[in-house]
């Protein structure tokens, strides 16, 4: 059993993956009565649920109590290009969905979640999560929820804490982030399962049907992620972006493709920070924040389904309704973090700026779940791979910064 295991292991899991996503397509077309293959997909995306919120926590606790000074100013250049990347991503939407703009059929069966209703909605559903019941929070996955009771909770802990207890929050963390590594090498039995589901009902149409709409949802995001997002790198870091916005896709983002989970993500985020020589210290927390607030895809999903209902009722737009669009899909997305479908449950939220009725736009919901088997995993893996990005970039700045004030700085810098 060992050598079966060791050799498993040994394979690429990316490699792994691929096999499992064929087979599943493969078995699904051929025999799609077996429907107790199902299952191994439905387990695989349970697990992931189950340990992300807890990873989370322990992880943004952990890093908070054990943090030593003089990250702050990092930790606001990197707040901020995480929400103005969001913004960004929301804006290239816009501008995609009117060079390109896409109609789509809304006859199907409406969607039974529930969606905020407005602007002032989402702000109060916010500040509630905020303040929910940490052990809630953490069983019902409010990550908002979860990463303020984590900053309150990890900032008590590092101004009281004894030693041996900081020492206890630090073996918790690696548990808790081996246990994550454990559940992703399961992944190609995971998607084997899904695969096999989603082919079985629905055949290979799914990948088919919405193809004009699919090809513009993943053309903004890899717009997004290959020009936008470089040029903010190449703003801030003085030099030629791409070898580290390679590096994070091929690190990341393959990897979130996947598992489609940004939380879920968040060791494969840290071994590579630890690979490009950051700050533990600060990507520690910096990038569970960016798997709550970084959702540049979330902000591409919203704008561009809500705009593809206004093109086909031939709603009029004016450029300063685009723009708060982008605002209001900027807020939605980070609101929308670690929730199953989270973007698409915003479609309506964003819809109703136009004044379209909630009817009509849980249809486009609807839609979008058809097509998420593709459109999440893009979406995933530009969110989880910039996390990286951004918090290299702001290392690179604080770096500089010390540099240029005669400091010294302890970690290796980024390649």
């Amino acid at each position: 059993m060992n050598s079966i295991v060791k050799w498993y292991l040994d394979v690429s899991l990316i490699l792994r993956i691929f096999v499992g996503l064929c087979l599943g397509a493969a078995i699904g077309l051929a025999a799609p009565g077996c429907t107790g293959i199902a299952i191994l997909g439905t387990l695989f995306v349970g697990a992931l649920k189950a340990v992300a919120p807890v990873l989370v926590f322990v992880l943004v606790l952990n890093a908070l109590a054990n943090a030593r000074q003089g990250l702050g100013s990092k930790f606001k250049t990197v707040t901020a290009l995480y929400l103005v990347g969001t913004f960004f991503a929301a804006c290239t939407a816009v501008a995609g969905s009117f060079l390109f703009p896409v109609t789509i059929k809304l006859d199907l069966a409406g969607a039974t979640n529930t969606p905020p209703g407005g602007l002032g909605e989402i702000l109060t559903t916010l500040g509630k999560n905020m303040v929910d019941n940490p052990i809630h929070a953490i069983a019902s996955a409010n990550y908002v929820g979860i990463l303020f009771w984590a900053i309150v909770f990890g900032v008590c802990l590092k101004k009281f804490a004894k030693p041996s207890t900081l020492e206890f929050m630090h073996d918790l963390a690696d548990m808790v982030s081996d246990a994550v590594r454990f559940v992703i090498q399961l992944a190609p039995f995971g998607i084997f399962g899904l695969m096999f589901s989603v082919v079985a009902e629905n055949g290979l149409a799914v990948f088919i049907d919405y193809g004009k709409l699919l090809l513009l949802l993943v053309g903004a995001m890899l717009t997004v992620v290959l020009i936008v997002y470089p040029l903010m790198l190449a703003f801030f870091l003085r030099s030629n972006p791409y070898p580290l916005v390679f590096q994070c896709l091929r690190g990341s983002g393959i990897t979130a493709f996947f598992t489609r989970s940004s939380a879920a993500n968040i060791p494969v985020n840290m071994a590579l920070c630890e690979r490009l020589g950051l700050n533990k210290a600060f990507y520690s927390v910096s990038i569970p924040l960016g798997a709550t607030i970084n959702m540049g895809g979330a902000a591409v999903t919203i704008t561009v389904m809500t705009l593809a209902v206004a093109h086909t009722l031939g709603v009029q737009l004016s450029p300063v309704t685009t723009v708060i669009l982008s605002f209001l899909s900027t807020l939605g997305a980070c609101g929308a973090s670690g929730v199953a479908g989270g973007s698409l449950l915003l479609i309506p939220m964003a819809c109703s700026l136009f004044g379209i009725v909630n009817d009509i736009a849980m249809q486009a919901v609807a839609v979008g779940f058809v097509i998420g088997v593709v459109q999440d995993s893009v979406e995933t893996a530009i969110n989880s791979s910039s996390d990286v990005m951004f918090t290299a970039c702001a290392e690179v700045v604080d770096r500089r910064k010390a540099y240029q004030e005669g400091k010294t700085y302890e970690s290796g810098a980024p390649e």
